[in-house]
């Protein structure tokens, strides 16, 4: 594989992208004979050469993954847990060798690199510390006290689809991978090829922890080759990325009658209180809106600001961002990076230039640093955003942010609420308790309060998903492992039939059963 060691203007010291050829490319299960050729963002030169993998290599993936579950599966969740500890420390002892693929790969700033190194490790570590105690058999109440024994055990799915985008390559595959390995199933994992490498470490990374091989399996290819496999070889799928892909994949799932759960966009909107500190809300909000260039489903788009606030907030926030610094260093120096596709960087310029010329205000931004790297984009804020503009309700999924003034709550929420999206918001006020309130009104699967989205997304112990058309089901918490598993009921009966005693007839018996459910009411037995 062909690497270059900097990218032009570059003057810090880095060690080249390690070679994809022997220990990372060999992971993946692809036979086909066809390559792909991926690029690097900040320069637009070949990056890595990476076998495709076809319906067959897929088909072949899942067989080698429900023979290597069985024993998998056969081990006690404390035993699974031991090999995702030790790669909670090597995700931080070794954090470099990724923190250059991602840059490499995605074009982000490092800083925003190193968000998902922060999160492999974090969501790991909550999950082999939890999965004991989350999948240990539990008594649940029986059908008569003391003589039924009822117990509810969570049994693994089989062979799991995780499919996951290019945006975050190391955070998004290890966060759904890990808790269904954690469960006892196999993965079959779908990395968007672009950014592969990042997730092909993951998976070396975890066999080097102890993870039995063939357990988490790698394939990449287009979704017109390779995509029905995925869905139709598993027993569940966990799938991120976009609306509409997700609708079709769960279409697909629901004709098997498996599992489905994905995270898919968002239109995300902040709401800034007039009582809120705006020194803290510039410096959040620059943050919620343009970490990863805004390539984040869960970026703030829409900036909904009081009226006594607006004019002092928008000039110091336009200010801020104005004096951001944009750069393709391998250090900490950049705060915002490269795009890392032409199509969004493509859909990015085209919001902008539409709004423009419907009569939008920029207030900074709106254009293009490819001076930079071919791929950059000036991070934008904008004014008198309409409706009639693309960037007013569609996701831009870019450097974008458009404000809006609002006078009173009930204003606020409403516009807050309008979108077919509810992903992400946040809310912005000293009044944490007047924050909350407002936050409960929101329709949206997490709000933060005085943060733009690093509040709810690390908070492991929580949920975290979508309403509406951003999404179905949820990752973090306990459905975030459980929703891999199977419930299995086991039911014994001791001392008493639950068809009476012998001899004894059905009226007799209705009667016995019905003073029965009176007095265990009385005594709060049931």
């Amino acid at each position: 594989m062909d690497t270059a060691t900097s990218v032009p203007g570059d003057p810090v010291p880095r060690a080249e992208l390690p070679d994809a050829s022997p220990r990372l490319v060999r992971r993946l299960a692809a036979d086909s004979g066809r390559t792909t050729t991926t690029t690097a963002p900040f320069t637009g030169a070949p990056l890595a050469e990476l076998p495709e993998s076809s319906a067959d290599d897929v088909a072949a993936a899942f067989e080698r993954a429900r023979a290597a579950q069985r024993s998998w599966a056969a081990l006690s969740p404390r035993e699974r847990a031991e090999p995702f500890l030790r790669f909670h420390d090597l995700v931080l002892d070794r954090q470099r060798e990724i923190l250059d693929i991602i840059q490499w790969e995605t074009g982000k700033a490092r800083r925003h690199a190193f968000e998902e190194v922060y999160d492999a490790a974090g969501g790991t570590l909550y999950y082999a510390r939890r999965a004991p105690h989350l999948l240990r058999p539990r008594r649940a109440a029986g059908a008569v006290p003391g003589a039924t024994r009822t117990r509810h055990h969570r049994l693994p799915k089989g062979a799991v689809s995780v499919i996951s985008p290019w945006n975050y390559p190391l955070a998004l595959p290890v966060a759904d991978a890990v808790p269904a390995l954690l469960a006892g199933n196999a993965v079959v994992a779908k990395p968007d090829t672009q950014t592969a490498l990042s997730a092909l470490w993951a998976i070396d990374l975890a066999i080097e922890a102890g993870l039995p091989e063939d357990l988490w399996i790698p394939v990449v290819g287009t979704p017109e080759e390779i995509g029905d496999a995925l869905i139709d070889d598993a027993d569940y799928v966990s799938f991120t990325g976009s609306s509409p892909v997700g609708a079709r994949i769960a279409q697909r799932a629901a004709s098997r009658l498996i599992g489905f759960s994905a995270e898919l966009g968002g239109k995300n909107p902040a709401v800034v209180c007039a009582d809120a500190d705006l020194d803290w809300t510039v410096e959040g909000m620059q943050r919620a809106c343009f970490s990863n260039a805004g390539q984040l489903c869960i970026s703030t788009e829409r900036l909904y600001v009081h009226d006594s606030v607006y004019d002092e907030f928008a000039e110091r926030f336009a200010g801020a961002v104005r004096g951001m610094e944009l750069n393709a260093h391998f250090d900490y120096s950049a705060d915002m990076g490269s795009l890392t596709y032409r199509r969004q960087f493509d859909r990015v310029a085209a919001h902008v230039d539409d709004a423009r010329a419907k009569g939008a205000e920029i207030l900074t931004g709106g254009r293009a640093r490819e001076e930079i790297g071919p791929l950059f984009y000036e991070p934008t804020v904008m004014a008198g955003v309409a409706p009639a503009m693309d960037a007013c309700a569609a996701e831009t999924f870019g450097p974008v942010v458009s404000l809006y003034r609002y006078s009173d709550e009930d204003e606020a929420v409403a516009a807050a609420n309008a979108t077919d999206y509810g992903l992400n918001a946040s809310v912005w006020t000293r009044d944490v308790a007047r924050g909350r309130r407002l936050a409960e009104r929101i329709q949206a699967g997490t709000v933060n309060i005085n943060e733009g989205y690093g509040a709810a997304w690390a908070s492991y112990g929580a949920p975290m998903g979508g309403m509406k058309r951003s999404g179905l089901g949820r990752r973090h918490g306990d459905e975030g492992l459980l929703r891999y598993t199977e419930s299995q009921t086991v039911a014994s009966q001791h001392y008493v039939g639950l068809g009476g005693t012998p001899g004894m007839d059905a009226e007799t018996l209705s009667t016995v059963m019905t003073a029965s459910a009176r007095l265990m009411k009385r005594l709060r037995m049931r």
